[in-house]
């Protein structure tokens, strides 16, 4: 079982980052799986018992309890492997470093509030990894879009949206917008 945050409706998939890459590393193995959402606003007190002080996403597996997303990763590729289930280590460890750089930016680019700044840091080109999110937040917060230029990103979005693991475990659009919608502060 996995358990995540609801969304601002209290009941649909919230935007998580961290739960979207958990359900594709079950899918892309082959695992059946039961995702449970919470509304943490309502968190109910089986929850509170279950995981006492942490917030979703966690995971339970023969009675134990998991909340730290990157031993989750671990234990799943620990536990799952071939021939059964596909090893899904990654072939260059540096695209993990280089994803959580793009992240930083992009955190810092959409809480920028001063034009001048934000623009100098949306010109700046690179082979980064990208998600629908940064997209969709960049479009309504900042009015910015990736230029075709950007090969290496649209390379990344279209292998992504290729792929069924994506798309069916991203959350509405709706859901992303407001997860921003207090950090995204309006362009001055």
């Amino acid at each position: 079982m996995s358990v995540v945050a609801a969304g601002y409706d209290g009941e649909s998939i919230g935007n998580c980052p961290f739960s979207q890459r958990l359900f594709m590393i079950l899918w892309l193995k082959g695992v059946i799986f039961n995702v449970t959402t919470v509304d943490l606003k309502r968190k109910p007190a089986d929850l509170q018992n279950l995981a006492p002080g942490t917030n979703p996403p966690f995971m339970t597996f023969d009675g134990e309890v998991k909340t730290d997303v990157n031993k989750i990763e671990e234990f799943l590729e620990e536990k799952l492997v071939p021939p059964r289930y596909p090893k899904l280590g990654t072939q260059h460890p540096e695209s993990n470093s280089a994803g959580n750089d793009v992240f930083a930016k992009f955190s810092a680019f959409i809480k920028n509030t001063k034009k001048d700044a934000n623009e100098k840091q949306s010109t700046s080109e690179g082979n980064e990894h990208q998600s629908k999110g940064i997209m969709i937040v960049a479009k309504k917060y900042r009015d910015f879009e990736f230029p075709s230029e950007m090969t290496g990103i649209w390379r990344y979005l279209n292998n992504a949206y290729a792929r069924d693991e994506f798309t069916n475990t991203c959350p509405a659009d709706q859901e992303i917008e407001h997860a921003y919608s207090d950090a995204a502060k309006r362009m001055k």
